[in-house]
């Protein structure tokens, strides 16, 4: 996986799973930089390449409840800020403030699969370019390497996370 340049191999893939589905138009390549000016940030391939110029969301998934454009995806998220995990957490008693910041900074939100279970891609902090599932019980790295890897295995019907 290859956060700062696509990878052809995972871009034909992409291509292949939103390229013929109901969605979103591209950003364009002026609108995504305009968002990363905004939001101080430069997002990871292939995600960044994807909502260029294949789709800027999906109403058919990843994940379950479709995957949400890139403004929507940002609001109420800190994205500068760093992603403040590297491995699985279990919410016990930590502060209301420790929470928020695993669900709001250095972050994406792409969506639900519902009953509070949403899917993050992280775009700032040691993480970036990796899918996480934010939960109301903690949160867990998605089993592959990155935001491809993640919509491969959607396609493919495959189990998502490996609860690392």
């Amino acid at each position: 996986m290859g956060t700062e340049k696509a990878d052809p191999e995972e871009l034909a893939a992409l291509r292949e799973a939103f390229g013929e589905r109901e969605g979103a138009s591209p950003l364009g390549w002026a609108g995504v930089r305009e968002f990363e000016e905004a939001h101080g940030v430069v997002l990871p391939e292939p995600y960044r390449t994807l909502v260029a110029e294949i789709a800027d969301g999906s109403f058919q998934g990843p994940p379950e409840y479709g995957w949400a454009g890139l403004a929507e995806s940002a609001e109420g998220q800190r994205l500068a800020e760093p992603f403040p995990l590297t491995g699985m957490w279990v919410w016990e008693e930590d502060p209301d403030a420790v929470i928020e910041g695993v669900a709001r900074d250095g972050s994406l939100n792409l969506g639900t699969d519902g009953c509070g279970m949403d899917w993050h891609l992280v775009v700032t902090g040691p993480e970036r370019g990796r899918v996480w599932l934010v939960t109301g019980e903690g949160a867990m790295p998605h089993s592959g390497p990155g935001f491809a890897d993640w919509v491969r295995q959607w396609a493919a019907g495959e189990e998502w996370f490996s609860g690392q």
